[in-house]
């Protein structure tokens, strides 16, 4: 766990109203709407954002979509790990490893970051930014060229950054560990759709998906049926299977598809296990189920880490719903509680492998 003193627990709802995260946000891509169901699609978090409400008018809908857009604006800019903000200050401050007040918009992602960290044996590592940046994930544009220098990612390996090293006392924060550098980016987008989620629950929305590129919620149903989601194919066109969701439920795929480059016809994706310093290998995605957008992002990439061998392992220690693993070699690995659930819709269909019970 997370050092600390004593612990803050801070209302989050409210201060996330003004705003939540954006990269060119409020740029609207498109609005559309069909017998039913309010739709917008807008970019935010360097992703396209899809939002879908059912059984609200046009002026409701509009007014959602509005109040989430400006929450995903403001979280943005305040997570933003290598543009100026909230959280690239406070990496300034980590580095000199003297005690700083924190804004209180980033304890929650620290507190709650810093728990998944643990449950996952650090293969969830917001601690890494340091990694991240040198092998050039740390920017909107996709790194070109050769892998970074050996020696250079061994020496951060051999730091052993984690969120372990954060001393939090209320809002006052340090690092004991100077190679600190916090990156939410395999976490951030879940814990956001879970905010905005809670907001269209308190503007009295009973109906309604958030997407954010592979990240997303739903409540309640699209009118007389579950809302039914696709699981975008790692290694093709077109999605993997589709799934009918629960009233409350949280899916998040994460995939070495996502942001990757070529060097030499070998794939270096941005997935990077902490204790190699490298891409993790053995896994093309990772799906996770849970009734909590943020852990299961973090799941996600905790359990892609893992790998084939010791994925049943991390799930179960994390705590989520359910999990699909897609392993390199096409074969699949599930949770026995997808079963029933998960309708292929590529041929053939491919080889799957079911675990015991999570729990």
């Amino acid at each position: 766990m997370l050092n600390k003193a004593a612990s803050a627990k801070l209302p989050v709802t409210k201060f996330f109203r003004r705003g939540l995260f954006s990269f060119l946000c409020l740029l609207l891509i498109s609005c559309s709407r069909a017998p039913g169901v309010y739709y917008e699609q807008f970019l935010g978090f360097g992703t396209l954002i899809e939002v879908k409400i059912w059984g609200v008018d046009e002026k409701t809908g509009r007014q959602a979509v509005a109040a989430i857009t400006d929450d995903i604006n403001y979280m943005h800019q305040t997570w933003h790990a290598w543009k100026p903000g909230g959280l690239s200050r406070i990496n300034e401050l980590l580095s000199t490893g003297e005690t700083f007040t924190l804004s209180p918009s980033i304890l929650p992602l620290i507190r709650d970051g810093a728990r998944l960290a643990e449950l996952s044996g650090d293969r969830f590592n917001p601690a890494i930014g340091q990694l991240i940046k040198l092998w050039g994930f740390a920017a909107d544009e996709l790194p070109k060229g050769p892998p970074p220098d050996k020696e250079a990612i061994q020496r951060l390996v051999d730091q052993k950054p984690v969120m372990r090293d954060l001393v939090l006392d209320g809002v006052q924060l340090k690092s004991t560990n100077p190679a600190v550098r916090l990156d939410f980016g395999a976490f951030a987008k879940g814990y956001a759709v879970d905010l905005a989620i809670e907001h269209l629950k308190e503007m009295g929305i009973a109906n309604a998906i958030v997407n954010a590129g592979g990240n997303l919620r739903t409540i309640g149903k699209h009118g007389e049926r579950a809302w039914r989601v696709g699981i975008r194919n790692p290694r093709g066109e077109g999605v993997l299977g589709s799934v009918d969701t629960f009233a409350d439920e949280s899916i998040v795929t994460s995939g070495d598809y996502e942001r990757y480059y070529e060097y030499q016809g070998k794939r270096y994706h941005h997935i990077l296990d902490p204790h190699s310093g490298y891409p993790a290998q053995g896994v093309t995605s990772v799906t996770v189920f849970d009734s909590e957008a943020g852990r299961a992002d973090a799941a996600s990439t905790a359990i892609f880490i893992a790998g084939v061998d010791k994925w049943y392992e991390v799930a179960k220690a994390m705590g989520v719903g359910g999990v699909m693993v897609v392993a390199a070699d096409g074969t699949i690995y599930m949770t026995p509680n997808l079963k029933e659930r998960i309708y292929f819709d590529i041929k053939p269909i491919p080889q799957v492998i079911y675990s015991e019970p999570l729990n």
